[in-house]
This record gives structure tokens, C-alpha cells and sequence, in this order.
């Protein structure tokens, strides 16, 4: 658990770090008077406490910081908890445990199952004694956000039967439970929203955008390391709880994950860059006063290591309201709301795609192309390309598929040099980045 903060959305100092005691984030939590947090997930294989994916957001009615972070032993053995504080920096006082998973009848007695359902309910969630994990969550990865309304909801899941979202009170910050059973919905665990059957799919973020009317959902596929394919998908809503569909217009409810959800980055390399980004996501999302929209995830690199660090890009509405990633991470660059001159945009790019078909450890190419003045492709592939006068908007077609997206211009990571880009997505959920050289 650590905690760092910014000024400038590229360099971060930390706060607090660590899983003991000397970790000021929390006042309670790690105390050895207080094993509540970890009395039902005990241990994980190393002999030591996990804590994950801490979410931190301020609740007007409670007049409170409210975190809101996981406690697990196994890959289905968990528990969200909850946290307040007066501020933001902490340090946070545990209030209490609101939902589990991976429970079975020995060990059911220790969850709010029963409390909430009036039953504990075997045949439904631990048929032979063994939990229905393909069916049910792992309750990690907790993400809160206030609808258009003023309603508050809390987003969870991973892996095992997918992503689910409760309501909650906003005076207690708690679940409601006010749903029933039915298909794809439970009254404890709530609405399933995506995946399921134990396939690749956690860290969940909702971003509801009133600009575009729009919630977006953010997921990752993957295995959690630099070669296992780690990248941020996305979905969107004119609702909060769904149903949230990809650029194909179909929810991810079943079927293979990779064939679902705008897959907005994966691995990659660029110009300006040392070595290749691997293996980012578990993103959240923020849509500041200004309007601009950022996305924050963690990346490892393609050097035979695991170390990973945090990354912000700014995204970009296109004209289809789907949110496109600029190529480079911020540094404080505004777009152009009446676009570019045709010297700017054309001329010769590097373009990476991110192929939806992919979930493993390639790395996207780099190809070389043209965009003439007279709205032709060529180089390594041949096609079109067009933009939306006084506009940032432009398109570009290659193949059968025609992507949406900006012009921008941003300093390359090394901030060597200012240069034009695009960013743009696909009608069959791949995406495509474009820097000029």
C-alpha cells in the first residue's frame, strides 16, 4: 500500500508505503489490536497480509474521505473494506467489512451473507461445498463513483465471475442490497456487468462523462506481470449499471474476452522512448475543472524485470464519444479545439496498433506511413484519410476498418521536441496511435 501524490501529473513523491505498521496512511489498520480486517481472509501463501486496490473518493453526505480497498488471501478468498479520514493524505480509521467471496459452510459464518440474504444459501453459492467462483466474484479491486443523478455506486471485481456493481447509501457509504436475484443479478453481490467463467477481467473504473452523456467502464485483461498481456479495455453506458457495450455495440456476458471491449493500450513502443511499455493497466480515470480527461494506470517496461511505474495520459473525445489515449504521457499539453493546418497534419508517421485480438506479451510494431496532402495512405498500408474542419477530429481508414480520433501535438517522453500525433479508434474495438517524424 503506498501512497504518493503530484504537482504535475509526472514526477511523484511518496507519502507512506509498506503493509505494517510504520504505514501512516492508516491509523488502525495494520495495529496488532486490530485483526478485524484480515480475521476472515487470514493469510496469503507467503505467510503475510495482503492489502490491494485501495479507491479514495470524498462523501459530501459523510462528510468524509472514504477508502475503500481489499484484504485477500487467495485468488477467490476476499473482502472489501472501508476506511474514513478527515483528509485526503489520511490517515485513514478502519470501520468495518461489508462483502466477501470465496466462502463456503465453514467458513460462511463469518460473512454478512446471511445478515444481508436472510439465508446462507449453499445451493446457490457453494454447491459441493465449493465456491461458485465462476459464476460469483472475488470481491478486489473496489471503484466508487456519483452518477448524473447524484447516486452513488461501487463497481468491484475480478477474474472469477466477473465485474459487478451495488448501489450505496451515501450516508453510510455501504451497499444497499436492493436488488434481487435474477439473471445476472444478486441481492448480495449485486449486478454482474461483465465477464465471468474466470477469464481475464479486474480493476474496474467507471467514469461518468456529462460531456458526452457517457459512463465508461475500464477494465484490464491479463496476467499481472511484464510478459501476461496486461492492457486497459474499455466499455461504455448511457446507464450506470449498464449494459455497457464496446464499439461493436455488444456487452462482454460471455464468449472470449478478447473478442469484447475497446482495447485502448497494450504493449508498446515509440519514438522517444528507451525501451517498450509493458503490460499497463489497472487504470482509473479522472475528468478534471478544466474539462481535460486523464488516465492513470501503472506500466512495467520490456526489461526482464517486474518493476513498474505510474502513468497519466490525457484522453480525447472523437466524434463517436469514444475516449481515445494520447500516445505519450501528459506534460501539461491543451489540444487544439479548431484543430491543425494541413502542414501539421500531414507528412510521414510512425502508427502503432493495438490489436483486440491480442492478450499476451507481443509487443505492437511499428510501421511507417504517409498521410498526403491529398488525403491518400500509403507506405506499409494503403488507404484514407480525412478530418472535421475547425475541429481536432480526424479519421483514417485502413483496410475494412475505419478509425476516429484528434490531431494533437505533445512532447515525446524524453521531452526532446514537440511533436504532431493522433489518436484513434476503430469500428472492430483496435485501436491505433500515430506520431509524427
Amino acid at each position: 500500500m503506498d501512497t504518493a501524490y503530484s504537482t504535475d501529473l509526472r514526477t511523484w513523491k511518496t507519502l507512506y508505503t509498506g503493509v505494517n505498521e510504520k504505514n501512516k496512511m492508516f491509523s488502525n489498520l495494520f495495529s496488532k489490536s486490530n485483526y478485524a480486517p484480515f480475521s476472515y481472509v487470514g493469510k496469503n501463501s507467503d505467510g503475510s497480509y495482503s492489502v490491494w486496490a485501495p479507491d479514495v473518493m470524498y462523501n459530501p453526505k459523510m462528510k468524509k474521505w472514504v477508502q475503500y480497498f481489499c484484504t485477500t488471501s487467495s485468488f477467490i478468498k476476499s473482502n472489501l473494506c472501508y476506511a474514513t479520514a478527515d483528509r485526503i493524505e489520511g490517515p485513514y480509521t478502519y470501520k468495518g467489512t461489508f462483502l466477501y467471496s470465496g466462502f463456503v459452510s465453514n467458513t460462511v459464518s463469518k460473512t454478512n451473507l446471511k445478515a444481508i440474504t436472510g439465508a446462507t444459501d449453499g445451493n446457490r453459492y457453494y454447491p459441493n461445498n465449493s465456491y461458485n467462483y465462476k459464476k460469483f466474484p472475488n470481491a478486489i479491486d473496489p471503484s466508487v463513483f456519483y452518477d448524473f443523478n447524484g447516486r452513488l455506486w461501487m463497481v468491484y471485481g475480478s477474474w472469477s465471475g466477473g465485474i459487478y456493481i451495488l448501489e450505496l447509501n451515501e450516508s453510510t457509504g455501504l451497499p444497499k442490497h436492493n436488488i434481487n436475484n435474477g439473471n445476472n443479478t444478486d441481492k448480495y453481490f449485486g449486478k454482474k456487468i461483465a465477464g465471468g467463467n474466470h477469464q481475464s477481467i479486474e480493476g474496474p473504473y467507471i467514469l461518468p462523462h456529462s460531456g458526452s452523456g457517457y459512463y465508461y467502464l475500464f477494465v484490464s485483461y491479463g496476467g499481472l506481470t511484464s510478459n501476461g498481456g496486461y492492457q486497459i479495455r474499455m466499455f461504455r453506458s448511457k446507464n450506470p449499471d449498464g449494459p455497457y457495450v464496446d464499439a461493436r455495440g455488444r456487452q462482454f456476458m460471455g464468449g472470449k474476452n478478447a473478442d469484447y471491449g475497446v482495447k485502448v493500450m497494450g504493449n508498446y513502443n515509440l519514438p522517444g522512448l528507451t525501451k517498450a511499455y509493458m503490460a499497463p493497466g489497472h487504470n482509473s480515470a479522472i475528468r478534471d475543472n478544466d474539462n481535460k480527461v486523464y488516465l492513470v494506470y501503472h506500466t512495467r517496461f520490456n526489461d526482464g524485470a517486474e518493476y513498474h511505474e505510474p502513468r497519466v495520459h490525457q484522453m480525447f473525445l472523437n466524434q463517436d464519444g469514444w475516449l481515445c489515449a494520447a500516445p505519450y504521457a501528459y506534460s501539461g499539453e491543451t489540444i487544439s479545439p479548431t484543430g491543425y493546418n494541413m502542414n501539421d497534419m500531414s507528412g510521414s508517421y510512425k502508427i502503432v496498433f493495438h490489436y483486440h485480438t491480442k492478450v499476451n506479451g507481443d509487443i505492437s510494431n511499428n510501421y511507417t506511413i504517409q498521410l498526403g496532402k491529398n488525403y491518400s495512405v500509403s507506405g506499409k498500408f494503403s488507404g484514407s484519410w480525412g478530418y472535421t474542419a475547425r475541429t481536432n477530429f480526424m479519421h483514417i481508414k485502413i483496410g475494412n476498418v475505419t478509425y476516429k480520433g484528434v490531431f494533437l501535438k505533445q512532447m515525446d517522453e524524453a521531452k526532446s521536441k514537440t511533436l504532431v500525433a493522433f489518436t484513434a479508434i476503430g469500428d472492430n474495438n483496435d485501436s491505433i496511435w500515430g506520431v509524427k517524424v
